[in-house]
């Protein structure tokens, strides 16, 4: 087996927070620009959702069994390395971290082709330094109507810029006009870090 050079810390010191998908990996990204432990240019946020905000995701840590969680959205780190396999960063995943883009492809978004199109998954890809400029969240979208936490804030400050305190939106947005970065279908974006189309899946457990 290959050994893959670590870029972040092993995935129990990483900083994690249950359900702040996107910060999640903001922290990641801070830690491989801080510590340089990859060119900065090799990574790539990527923004899981579509129009309905319906999107099926497979081996997740609050999956059961063999069926799919059906995130609004989920954020994952990229890492595009030259002359070799695109790896994935996904502190949600049971699969390995890092994980092969061509095992994730395969287990964990599977194929859109057995499921409804308001399943579909589209993904907007957005470069590293770019996400670290221009990300902000006050955690608003976490918020009951009574102010008090769906799920409890990580318990760093909220990432903000100076132009903006919350732009989550633009980020989970699908619209190819909205935000940053480039949108694109499943099969195109595994295509495009791959070289293959997303693969046929075995599962008859298909939302």
């Amino acid at each position: 087996m290959t050994t893959v050079h670590r870029i972040t810390p092993i995935r129990e010191n990483c900083v994690y927070t249950s359900c702040y998908c996107e910060e999640n990996v903001w922290k990641l990204c801070e830690f491989v620009q801080k510590e340089r432990t990859a060119p900065l240019e090799q990574l790539f946020v990527v923004f899981i959702s579509n129009d309905r905000r319906m999107i099926p995701l497979w081996k997740q840590k609050s999956g059961h069994g063999d069926q799919p969680v059906i995130w609004d959205y989920h954020v994952i780190l990229l890492q595009a390395r030259p002359q070799s396999d695109s790896l994935v960063y996904d502190l949600d995943s049971v699969l390995s971290f890092p994980c092969s883009l061509r095992l994730y492809g395969a287990m964990a978004f599977r194929s859109d082709r057995h499921i409804r199109p308001e399943y579909h998954r589209k993904l907007r890809v957005i470069p590293a330094d770019s996400f670290l400029l221009n990300f902000a969240s006050d955690r608003s979208h976490m918020r009951n109507p009574d102010g008090t936490w769906k799920m409890p804030p990580p318990l760093y400050a909220p990432v903000q810029t100076a132009e903006s305190q919350m732009n989550l939106d633009d980020f989970i947005s699908m619209s190819p006009a909205d935000g940053w970065g480039t949108v694109y279908s499943l099969d195109h974006f595994l295509l495009t870090f791959t070289g293959n189309p997303s693969t046929e899946s075995s599962s008859s457990s298909s939302p």
